[in-house]
């Protein structure tokens, strides 16, 4: 079974993505929902998607579940709550009890958004990340090479619970390698608990001059750092747009792993996903 871990829906017209501001996001602010999706999957040959937040809000998850409970390929949803609430456990809780709830995963927040780069190691944050852990759901980081040294720190401090990075952390590929990424990377890698998504990367490079031979470097790191059991394939569309359509992003990821051996292409692209996120398929 292929799986694309990281995907998204959102309606602009109904609520506000803050991030979606400007003229260059101008492609991808549009709604977008399964009837779109469905057919590329189709076309790609990709069998289930895990659906990922994209803003801060309950209503969002609550939405995602009923989505996921109707959409058969949509196999978990990674939704958001305020990790600041003292009653964040409650509020899992109830979501896991309500219509689609056996679809919630996991739980992530735009870290990378945040004024302070230590927020994850904030108390009320922490405290927040262990009932996420202690419900058995896995918690995605969405951070850059500024909040990694908080995240490595929460990977250790919380040993038995589950870590993705999403889109391996951002590297600033339009610029150029970057030495500080890819050495705090390599250091959460050395978490055991922590696994990568290698998704978002043609999004990172410049996006309408890039190709698969300027990302490899940044998988064959990858793959150095995880190993070939920890590293997801996810396409992250309808963000990939901006850089290509499905096919072209899927197939430029394609052309990074084939070189790794049909083994670690076979990991990536499901086994790994259903281990971090112990989905029920």
């Amino acid at each position: 079974m292929m799986i694309d871990a990281h995907q998204h829906f959102w309606d602009p017209e109904s609520a506000d993505y803050p991030w979606m501001q400007g003229d260059a996001m101008a492609p991808i602010r549009r709604q977008f929902g399964p009837t779109d999706l469905a057919p590329l999957l189709d076309a790609n040959g990709v069998d289930a998607s895990i659906l990922v937040q994209t803003r801060s809000s309950l209503a969002e998850t609550e939405e995602f579940l009923d989505i996921a409970d109707a959409t058969p390929f949509v196999t978990g949803v990674v939704g958001w709550a305020d990790l600041t609430d003292p009653a964040v456990g409650d509020t899992i809780d109830r979501l896991r009890t309500r219509r689609g709830g056996r679809k919630l995963i996991g739980i992530r927040h735009q870290v990378h958004d945040e004024p302070d780069p230590n927020w994850l190691s904030r108390d009320d944050v922490r405290r927040g990340i262990e009932s996420v852990i202690g419900r058995d759901l896995a918690f995605d980081f969405l951070v850059r090479a500024r909040e990694l040294p908080a995240a490595i720190a929460t990977a250790g401090a919380l040993p038995q619970g589950r870590f993705v990075l999403d889109h391996c952390a951002k590297p600033p590929i339009a610029a150029g390698f970057d030495q500080t990424w890819a050495d705090r990377f390599a250091e959460l890698a050395a978490c055991p608990n922590v696994w990568c998504k290698i998704s978002g990367l043609a999004t990172e490079a410049v996006w309408d001059d890039w190709s698969a031979e300027r990302l490899e470097p940044y998988v064959t790191h990858a793959l150095r750092c995880f190993g070939e059991d920890r590293l997801i394939f996810g396409s992250d569309w309808p963000v990939c747009l901006l850089a290509g359509d499905y096919g072209t992003i899927k197939r430029a990821l394609e052309q990074c792993l084939a070189g790794l051996g049909s083994s670690f292409r076979d990991k990536a692209c499901g086994a790994n996903a259903k281990a971090a996120y112990r989905l029920a398929l």
